[in-house]
């Protein structure tokens, strides 16, 4: 089995980011100023389209990147990194506008300055479609409520993390088992999970 000539030992590692198994980006500010080519096939676009825009480029709406943007300061200041699942939209081809779950990684260079500069990850988290109701489709809030009721959080610690009250995140969540044609929030999760209407 042939295997790929490695560089030298003091070769410039731009490949190990390039050919990286997982979608990297380099930010300033939450500009994307570099990226590997994962993250171009997973938002199937190219490098040029990406680089000098904000990360809005990747939400599905510009209010969920500044929501999330707010959210995500207080733990890179705390911890110096982030983590999380969350819908993310593609950017270009025939799948233009597509959302899907994407789990994301980041670390702040600073942590006095959290978006000052960072280095994020991107992974599809499977190819299933993403979570949209029959008929219906789901407010950015239905979306960010969707997402961390995957991870079994009850009603006041959505709120705490979303920075709404828990009666709002509880209307948001009978929005979507309305919408889903669910009658236990057990049943909503299951269908997220298998991205099913």
């Amino acid at each position: 089995m042939d295997t790929p000539d490695l560089p030298p030992a003091n070769a410039d590692y731009r490949w190990a980011f390039e050919l990286a198994p997982i979608g990297l980006i380099l930010s300033r500010d939450r500009v994307i100023v570099d990226c590997n080519q994962q993250v171009c096939t997973l938002f199937d676009t190219d490098r040029e389209t990406l680089i000098g825009q904000t990360f809005a480029i990747l939400y599905p709406s510009v209010d969920e990147y500044h929501r999330t943007g707010e959210r995500i300061a207080q733990p890179l200041m705390k911890h110096g990194s982030y983590r999380d699942e969350r819908i993310m939209r593609r950017v270009g081809g025939r799948c233009a506008g597509q959302m899907f779950w994407c789990r994301v990684s980041g670390r702040a260079l600073d942590r006095l300055h959290p978006h000052a500069a960072g280095i994020w990850s991107f992974e599809d988290i499977d190819s299933r479609p993403p979570p949209a109701a029959e008929g219906s489709i789901l407010t950015p809030r239905e979306r960010e409520v969707a997402s961390q009721l995957l991870h079994g959080l009850t009603s006041k610690e959505i709120g705490r993390i979303l920075g709404l009250s828990h009666r709002t995140v509880e209307i948001h969540r009978a929005s979507l088992m309305r919408k889903y044609g669910t009658a236990t929030t057990a049943a909503l999760v299951q269908k997220l999970l298998a991205g099913m209407p």
